[in-house]
């Protein structure tokens, strides 16, 4: 694991597409963005688990999958 201290307003590139900045540090809270082509997704860890998950287990739905399109289209 890569471990780099950064500042609010400062930021990190992952290969030639991916930005993650340093929004705001608010206590113990970090506010992020990442700036990356919409083929990439990203989700929250726990919300990827729980995909991952549903996926195991047959479980997930063409509603599902709808919805996850909705959200990656929301955030870029």
């Amino acid at each position: 694991m890569l471990v780099l201290t950064r500042k609010s307003n400062q930021s990190i590139m992952i290969g030639d597409d991916i930005e993650i900045s340093v929004l705001a540090i608010m206590g113990e809270k970090v506010r992020i963005g990442i700036q990356a082509p919409r083929s990439v997704p990203i989700f929250r860890r726990e919300v990827y688990v729980e995909i991952q998950e549903d996926q195991e287990t047959g479980e997930a739905s063409g509603d599902v999958g709808r919805a996850l399109e909705g959200l990656k289209s929301d955030t870029g």
